[in-house]
């Protein structure tokens, strides 16, 4: 934890699809360690470091609401694409009058996390690259509310808010344990053939979910 940072992050809306809702989203209690990495890397992003979330504390109540989303049910196929470079005359556009579909959607509400994270160096790193560097890079970024692009909750639709969190002390939680069951990790990009889904066991205690050293399921 030496080079950690925590981040308080909020909003209005938020939705982290449950993988096993396949048409209709409906999302997790809580946000999931891979989003909370990409709320992370969508304000500062290096291939020399890789984000890794220690704990993600839940600061208001879980709430949910639901919504009708205007969705597309098609994509533009791949081979169209491909064929298309060969000369083909397959369209490469979706009709979106056509392909318009209204589908109902369980969404958080009010979210205010604070996350917990450290980042570690890779293989990817210069020779000027530093962990020193890397934290004064990312704690100017935070304190002047800098990103690459706006962080989302789940979906580019739900912006989330961020600042740096410099308090010493911690919110309490609400003193319950709440089994959330599995959830996902994130994806092992160890084989870009055969990116593959982790899951672990999420359990929220006292109003913090600790993803440290936690058993992950492949």
């Amino acid at each position: 934890m030496g080079w950690g940072v925590r981040v308080h992050v909020w909003g209005d809306y938020a939705l982290f699809a449950r993988p096993e809702m396949k048409v209709e989203r409906c999302s997790y209690d809580v946000m999931p360690p891979s989003a909370a990495r990409g709320i992370l890397e969508a304000i500062y992003w290096h291939p020399g470091m890789r984000w890794v979330i220690d704990r993600i504390q839940v600061r208001k109540p879980i709430q949910f609401t639901s919504i009708r989303r205007n969705e597309v049910k098609s994509k533009v196929l791949v081979g169209n694409v491909l064929r298309a470079v060969n000369g083909s005359s397959k369209p490469l556009y979706i009709a979106s009058k056509e392909e318009i579909v209204q589908r109902a959607a369980i969404l958080l509400k009010d979210v205010d996390y604070l996350i917990e994270a450290h980042f570690e160096m890779t293989e990817r790193a210069s020779a000027g690259d530093n962990p020193g560097k890397f934290k004064d890079i990312v704690m100017r970024r935070l304190r002047r509310g800098e990103c690459f692009h706006m962080p989302y909750f789940g979906c580019r639709e739900f912006p989330a808010n961020f600042e740096l969190y410099e308090a010493d002390d911690l919110q309490d939680g609400d003193g319950r344990e709440q089994d959330l069951g599995y959830m996902l990790y994130d994806f092992d990009y160890s084989d870009p053939e055969d990116i593959k889904p982790m899951f672990f066991r999420a359990v929220l205690r006292n109003g913090i979910l600790d993803v440290r050293d936690c058993e992950v399921v492949r």
